[in-house]
C-alpha cells in the first residue's frame, strides 16, 4: 500500500465541516486482497488492537466493523487504515470518530478521510497505522525494501504505540484546556489554538479572549508572582486571618534543618515557586529527612520553603470568579495490600485500570516506581518484592497530584460554609479570577474553626482534570463556569463573518462589501487576492484567499467585522479557516481550473464552491441566474435565503419575494438600470447603475451584478439603505482601490482597460464591457490563458476575443505552468484562424511586458485597449508610464456616428442626471476627456 498524498483540512471541506484528514494511498496488489482473504490479518489485527470491536461502521452496531473485515470476502485495505488511524487516535485520549473511505477513480485507489484533534497526532497515527497493516501482511504481499536500502528495525507495536501516546501528550490539548475548549462549544463560541502548547483564542476580533492552559486573559500578572511565591502567598493570607501553617524562607541545608527546629516536626520541605507536587516532602521528623528533602527541593527553585506539617487530608478547592465550583479530596498514589501480591505485582494490577494511562492521556495517570516511591518504601523498611498483608495502604507519593498517580474524591456538596467562605476570601485576597486552594485538613465537611486546618498553597493555572473526572463522585463542569466569566450571558463573542466564493467578481464584491461596511463604522478585516487589509491598510502582501489569511483577520484585536474572499484552491488545500459565516454568498460558477486538483467537471467545482453556503448561519446569497447556485438552495441551512437576478422577471425570485424572502433585483426605468432591494414585502430603489462609479457608467455589467451582490449582503449584515448607497457611490475600480480589476486609465490618447480576466466567463464580460465603451478608432486586447487550463478553455478565450476585436496580440503568461515557451499562443492563434479572423490582425508575441509595450505603441488617438494582465503590478505601471512618441491626433479609423454620453459618474453623483445639471451639455477637451460645460457660458 503506497501513501501517494496526505492532505489535512483545517475546516469545513468536501469531506466534513470540522477537521479531517485525507489520506490517498494505491493499494496495488492489495486490491485483490480485501481482509477476510490475506491468511492471519485479520486475527492478528484484533490481537494488536482488541479495542477495534466496539467500532460500529457502517452496519451500525458495536462489532460491525469487524464483520466488515470477516464478512463477505472482508473490506479492503484502504477502509481498514481509516479505523486504524481513528483507533490509534483514541488511544492517545483524542474523542475521534468519523472517518470514511471512496475510491479516487483510478483502481487501486481510494481517498481515505478520517476525523483528527491535534494536525500532527492525526499523522503520526497515519503512519503507524500503515506500519501495523504492512507489518500483518504475509511475506509475498507485504512491500519490498527498494535495492539497497537499509534493513528495516524490528517493528515493535507496543513500543511505537508508547511512543505515539507520549508524543501525543506534548501535542494535544491537555485535559483542563479541552475541558475550557468543550465548554466554548458547548456555547457555540469560536476557538482557534495558537500555539502548539495551550495558548487558546475563544472568540473573534475584538471580542476575543485567550487562556493559557486555565490562566485567562483576564488573570492578573501581579496575582500569579503573588501565588508563585509561596512566602508572599502565606504571608499576604496570614495578615488577613485565614488559616496557614508558620513557616520559614530557607537557602541552605542548615538553615532548613535550623528552621524545623524552630517550627517543631514534623515539617514540609517544599521549591519556593515549583508546581505539580514537585520537590515536595510531607511529614520529615528528622534533621537528617529535612537535609535530604532540601536537596530534592533545589533541583526546582534556589529558594526552598520549611513549612509546619498539618495533619489531615489533602483537598483542592477551585474558585472560579470568586464562586467555589469544586472541591475535590486528592489521595497519593498507593496501593492496598493482599496478602499475596508483591509491591511491584501490585502496582501493575493498578496500572491495568483501563482509566490509567501515560501522563494526560486518560482520567487516571499510572504510578511509576522511581526514586521518590523507593525512598517512601525504604521509609518502611520496604522494597518492590515486599508482600503487603490484607489491606494495608502503602503510599507511592508524597503529595495527591494526578499527574503522579493520585486519585480524586469530589466532595463538592458536603463542604462546610465556613471553608467556602475561606477559599473565596483566599482568592480574593490574592487577586486570581481561576484560583486553586490548596486546604489540608481532617474533614472537609467539618469548620476548620473547629478541627483546624490550613491553607498550604494558592495556585494560578489550577488543574481541572480532578474535578471533571473524579475518581469517586459526580464529575463537575468547571471550565463551563470559567467561559461564562469570560463571557458574561449576552456577551458577543463572535465578530459578523462575510464569505465570498465564485469563479468571478469575489475580488470586486469583497472590496465593495468592506468598503460599505468601513463607511458603515466598521473596523474591517479583509482578506482578497492581494493581501489582508486591517481598516483599509494593507497589512500583508500577497493571495490571502485561504483558510490561514481568514485566521489572519479573526485573529486580529481590532476588527470588528471580516469580509473573507474564498478561492477554489484554499478550499481543496486546507477547507476554510472558520467554522462558520453569517452571510455567504456565492456569484457563480464557470469553467475555470477544471482538470486541477480532482475537479473535472461543473458540477464539482459547483460541490466546491457550495461548501461557504452550507457553513453560512444567517444568510445565503445566490445567483439566481446560474442554475449551479440556485441548486444550493437545498444545502444550506441559514436562516434565509437570499437570491440576486439581473432578470427582473425571473420566476423564482418573484415567487420567493411574495412570500417575503429578500432579493436584489435589476430592474429598467426611464432613467436606465436601478439595483433594487426586497425585503419582507418592502420594495427599496437602491440606485441607478451609472451613478456607481465602478459601473463605468452602468457599462460594465460584471461590476453591477457585483454591486448587487455587495448591496444584498450588507442589507442582510444589517446596514441601512441609505449607508448601502453612500458606500457604492463612493467605491471605484481604480487600480488603488481593487487592482486588476476592470482598472481604466484614460491619461492617454486612447483608452487603456486593464484586468486580470484569465477564464471564459471573465474574458466574456471583459469583452461585453469594452464592446459598450464608445470608440472613434479600433478596439484592441492583448490576451492569454494561464498554462494550467485545459486546451478547451484555453481555445473557449481565442473565441470570445475573436468576436469583438479589430485586433489581438496574444501573449503567454511567465509562469508557464507545464507548457512549452509559445504554446498558449500558438494555440489561441491556430483556434483564431480557424474561426475566421484574419491572420493580418493577429499577432504573436510571448513576451507580457514586449507584447503590451507593442500594444501601446500602435495604439492611435479613439482606440480602446484591453489588456488582459498576469502581473498587475507591472504591466499597470507600463501603462501609466508609457509616453506617446507623437499624437497626430487622427483617429485609426472613421469615428461611428456621434451618439449622446452619459455622465461621468463624478458628475452624476446623485438624483437624475438633468435635473442634477441643470440641462448640461457633454462635450470633449483636447485629450478626449469628457466633461460638463453649462449651456449658458
Amino acid at each position: 500500500m503506497e501513501l501517494l498524498e496526505r492532505r489535512t483540512y483545517r475546516g469545513p471541506s468536501l469531506y466534513a465541516h470540522f477537521p479531517v484528514m485525507r489520506l490517498t494511498v494505491d493499494l496495488g496488489v492489495l486490491e485483490a486482497w480485501p481482509s477476510a482473504k490475506i491468511p492471519g490479518f485479520v486475527d492478528g489485527l484484533v490481537a494488536a488492537l482488541p479495542s477495534l470491536r466496539a467500532h460500529k461502521c457502517s452496519v451500525g452496531v458495536e462489532g460491525g466493523f469487524i464483520q466488515r473485515l470477516t464478512e463477505d470476502g472482508g473490506t479492503w485495505l484502504g477502509h481498514v487504515l481509516e479505523h486504524v488511524a481513528i483507533e490509534l487516535q483514541q488511544l492517545t485520549g483524542a474523542s475521534v470518530v468519523f472517518g470514511k473511505t471512496r475510491g479516487e477513480g483510478a483502481p487501486g485507489r481510494y481517498h481515505v478521510v478520517f476525523e483528527y484533534e491535534e494536525e500532527r497526532v492525526g499523522d503520526a497515527a497515519a503512519d503507524l497505522a500503515i506500519k501495523l497493516i504492512h507489518h500483518l501482511l504475509p511475506a509475498d504481499l507485504a512491500p519490498k525494501a527498494a535495492p539497497g536500502d537499509e534493513p528495516a528495525a524490528p517493528f515493535d507495536f507496543r513500543k511505537e504505540l508508547v511512543e505515539l501516546i507520549d508524543f501525543a501528550q506534548r501535542r494535544q490539548l491537555g485535559p483542563s484546556t479541552g475541558s475550557l475548549v468543550r465548554a466554548a462549544e458547548a456555547r457555540d463560541i469560536p476557538w482557534m489554538r495558537l500555539n502548539d502548547y495551550s495558548l487558546v483564542q475563544f472568540g473573534h476580533g475584538k471580542y476575543q479572549k485567550r487562556i493559557e492552559a486555565t490562566v485567562t486573559s483576564e488573570t492578573r500578572h501581579i496575582a500569579v508572582s503573588i501565588a508563585s511565591d509561596k512566602e508572599e502567598t502565606n504571608r499576604t493570607l496570614g495578615d488577613l486571618g485565614l488559616p496557614v501553617p508558620r513557616q520559614r524562607l530557607v537557602r541552605s541545608a542548615d538553615s532548613a534543618v535550623s528552621a524545623a527546629g524552630r517550627l517543631g516536626y514534623p515539617v514540609v520541605v517544599k521549591p519556593l515557586d515549583a508546581n505539580h507536587g514537585r520537590g515536595v516532602s510531607l511529614d520529615l521528623k528528622t534533621d537528617d529527612e529535612v537535609r535530604a528533602a532540601f536537596e530534592k527541593a533545589r533541583e526546582h527553585a534556589r529558594s526552598v520553603v520549611v513549612e509546619k506539617y498539618l495533619a489531615g487530608f489533602d483537598h483542592r478547592m477551585l474558585v472560579v470568579g470568586g464562586e467555589l465550583v469544586a472541591v475535590a479530596k486528592r489521595v497519593p498514589g498507593h496501593v492496598v495490600g493482599d496478602g499475596a501480591h508483591t509491591v511491584a505485582q501490585l502496582v501493575d494490577l493498578v496500572n491495568a485500570d483501563p482509566r490509567r494511562g501515560i501522563g494526560h492521556e486518560k482520567v487516571l495517570t499510572r504510578i511509576e516506581l522511581d526514586a521518590q516511591a523507593e525512598r517512601l518504601m525504604a521509609k518502611k523498611g520496604y522494597t518492590r518484592e515486599t508482600v503487603l498483608a490484607k489491606d494495608e495502604v502503602l503510599f507511592l507519593r508524597g503529595t495527591g497530584n494526578l499527574s503522579t498517580g493520585g486519585t480524586a474524591i469530589d466532595l463538592t456538596d458536603v463542604v462546610h460554609p465556613d471553608n467556602r467562605d475561606m477559599a473565596v476570601r483566599a482568592a480574593k485576597a490574592i487577586g486570581l479570577d481561576v484560583c486553586g486552594v490548596d486546604f489540608i485538613t481532617p474533614d472537609i465537611s467539618q469548620s476548620y474553626r473547629e478541627v483546624g486546618g490550613g491553607i498550604c498553597e494558592v495556585n494560578a493555572a489550577p488543574g481541572f482534570r480532578m474535578h471533571v473526572a473524579p475518581t469517586e463522585g459526580k464529575p463537575r463542569d468547571v471550565a463551563g463556569p470559567v467561559i461564562d466569566m469570560l463571557f458574561p450571558k449576552g456577551a458577543p463573542s463572535r465578530i459578523p463573518i462575510a464569505a465570498v466564493t465564485g469563479t468571478n467578481g469575489k475580488t470586486t464584491t469583497s472590496r465593495m462589501l468592506a468598503h460599505i461596511q468601513k463607511m458603515n463604522g466598521h473596523t474591517v478585516g479583509l482578506a482578497t487576492t492581494d493581501g489582508v487589509y486591517i481598516d483599509g491598510e494593507r497589512t500583508v502582501v500577497g493571495d490571502m484567499t485561504g483558510p490561514q489569511s481568514a485566521q489572519i483577520v479573526l485573529r486580529d484585536p481590532s476588527v470588528d467585522l471580516a469580509v473573507l474572499e474564498t478561492a477554489r484552491g484554499g478550499l481543496l488545500r486546507a477547507g476554510m479557516g472558520y467554522r462558520s459565516c453569517d452571510v455567504g454568498a456565492v456569484l457563480n460558477v464557470s469553467a475555470d481550473h477544471l482538470g486541477l486538483q480532482g475537479v473535472d467537471t461543473l458540477d464539482q467545482l459547483a460541490e466546491v464552491k457550495r461548501i461557504v453556503i452550507e457553513v453560512a448561519r444567517e444568510c445565503a446569497v445566490l445567483n439566481a441566474d446560474d442554475m449551479l447556485c440556485l441548486r444550493m438552495a437545498d444545502h444550506t441551512k441559514a436562516a434565509r435565503i437570499a437570491y440576486v437576478t439581473m432578470n427582473p422577471r425571473h420566476e423564482l425570485v418573484r415567487k420567493h419575494i411574495r412570500a417575503g424572502g429578500l432579493a436584489a433585483v435589476l430592474e429598467e426605468g426611464i432613467n436606465g438600470h436601478m439595483i433594487t432591494l426586497y425585503d419582507k414585502g418592502a420594495h427599496l430603489p437602491l440606485l441607478w447603475t451609472h451613478l456607481i462609479p465602478a459601473t463605468i457608467e452602468g457599462k460594465a455589467m460584471h461590476n453591477v451584478q457585483n454591486a448587487m451582490f455587495a448591496s444584498v449582503m450588507a442589507h442582510a449584515m444589517g446596514v441601512k439603505t441609505e449607508n448601502i448607497r453612500q458606500g457604492l457611490r463612493t467605491f471605484d475600480t481604480s487600480y488603488f482601490q481593487v487592482p486588476g480589476r476592470t482598472n481604466v486609465y484614460d491619461e492617454l490618447p486612447f483608452k487603456v482597460v486593464l484586468d486580470y480576466g484569465h477564464n471564459p466567463a471573465a474574458v466574456q464580460a471583459m469583452t461585453d464591457f469594452v464592446s459598450r465603451l464608445e470608440t472613434s478608432g479600433r478596439r484592441t486586447c492583448v490576451v492569454s490563458a494561464p498554462g494550467d487550463r485545459r486546451d478547451e478553455d484555453i481555445r473557449a478565450i481565442a473565441r470570445v476575443v475573436g468576436r469583438a476585436f479589430d485586433r489581438l496580440i496574444l501573449r503567454r503568461d511567465d509562469d508557464l505552468r507545464g507548457r512549452g515557451p509559445d504554446e498558449v499562443p500558438r494555440m489561441m492563434e491556430k483556434e483564431l484562424l480557424a474561426s475566421g479572423f484574419p491572420a493580418e490582425r493577429l499577432e504573436v508575441i510571448p513576451d507580457e511586458q514586449t507584447a503590451i509595450d507593442t500594444a501601446l505603441r500602435s495604439a492611435k488617438r479613439g482606440d480602446v485597449l484591453l489588456v488582459f494582465a498576469d502581473k498587475i503590478s507591472r504591466s499597470w505601471k507600463q501603462v501609466i508610464y508609457f509616453k506617446p512618441e507623437h499624437d497626430d491626433k487622427a483617429p485609426s479609423a472613421p469615428p461611428p456616428a456621434a451618439a449622446s454620453a452619459p455622465l461621468p459618474p463624478a458628475l452624476a453623483s446623485s438624483g437624475d442626471l438633468a435635473s442634477d445639471l441643470g440641462g448640461a451639455q457633454v462635450i470633449q477637451d483636447e485629450r478626449g476627456v469628457r466633461i460638463a460645460r453649462d449651456q449658458d457660458d
